[in-house]
């Protein structure tokens, strides 16, 4: 079966991508296994008209309205692996038989790779988070801590003191050069140089390797983050390294390298949001539309 756009990821890139295509009367398929980035955490923030929402609400309301028009169709299944046609691309299934299309779009998303901490994998995505846009406001200025992973880690902690008052667990990870420690002391953060054993508590209690109990009301920090799905490799698509791992490149219509392919969301950029995964997915998907037109 062909179609004349297939796109790998029914989360929110995904569907904002296949929406457009589906405006367009566009024949598109949407391949999709069910693991959104966000599905660790109990609500969705920033995102204007769904604030608050559960991520999974979401993504249920965005797939029911897509799913309204009659060109599209929906595959729960695992795409694994993705082969250059002469005119198109084909697809190949986990479980059902191979599917074509002219175009391709990627919206497979990244894998949090977390920092080793005992405890701090269960809290991901409860009082354990990487946004501050996201999550920050909820914590009703309690006490924040950010875990050091490397350099990057210096955004977070001068960011965060605008949420609440904020320590810098350095953990060995990192330490400050002394313009870098001006910058903390004029946002009043406050600097831990000894090592965290782990966290405990309902919330996100840094308990030290000399016995301190440092109570916090949420704990943030920078994963690394690999690309979800070898497509982009296969089929050959430039990537960018960036300090929190490899995205795929595109240009500011969201093609990457390769004729013909397309990439949004987390995967195609180094910092996401549900509010920026839609807003790419809708760039992706009228930038195929217009390949479909006019190449």
């Amino acid at each position: 079966m062909s179609f004349d756009a297939i796109i790998l990821g029914g989360s929110y890139a995904g569907l904002s991508a296949g929406l457009q295509l589906a405006r367009a009367r566009r024949k598109v398929l949407i391949i999709d296994k069910g693991l959104r980035r966000n599905r660790f955490a109990e609500t969705s923030h920033g995102f204007l008209t769904q604030d608050g929402n559960t991520p999974s609400a979401i993504a249920a309301e965005g797939r029911a309205q897509l799913m309204e028009y009659p060109t599209v169709q929906w595959l729960q299944d695992e795409a694994t692996s993705a082969e250059p046609l002469k005119d198109g691309f084909k697809i190949a299934l986990r479980q059902g038989a191979d599917v074509t299309g002219r175009r391709l779009v990627l919206a497979t998303g990244v894998t949090d790779v977390l920092p080793e901490l005992d405890g701090l994998a269960e809290r991901w995505g409860k009082s354990v988070f990487h946004c501050p846009y996201c999550h920050g406001y909820e914590l009703e200025e309690g006490a924040i801590g950010v875990l050091a992973t490397s350099a990057i880690s210096m955004h977070h902690a001068l960011m965060l003191p605008d949420w609440g008052p904020t320590t810098f667990f350095l953990n060995g990870a990192f330490e400050p050069d002394a313009d870098q420690l001006l910058q903390l002391a004029r946002r009043n953060v406050t600097v831990e140089r000894g090592t965290i054993d782990r966290l405990e508590g309902e919330r996100a209690n840094v308990v030290m390797k000399d016995g301190r109990v440092l109570p916090m009301s949420g704990l943030f920090t920078a994963t690394r983050t690999e690309v979800a799905a070898p497509f982009a490799e296969q089929l050959g698509c430039a990537f960018d390294d960036g300090p929190l791992g490899r995205s795929i490149r595109t240009d500011a219509m969201k093609a990457t390298t390769v004729h013909g392919v397309f990439a949004c969301g987390d995967a195609a950029r180094s910092a996401g949001s549900v509010a920026l995964a839609v807003g790419d997915g809708a760039m992706a998907g009228a930038a195929t539309h217009r390949s479909l037109m006019f190449d």
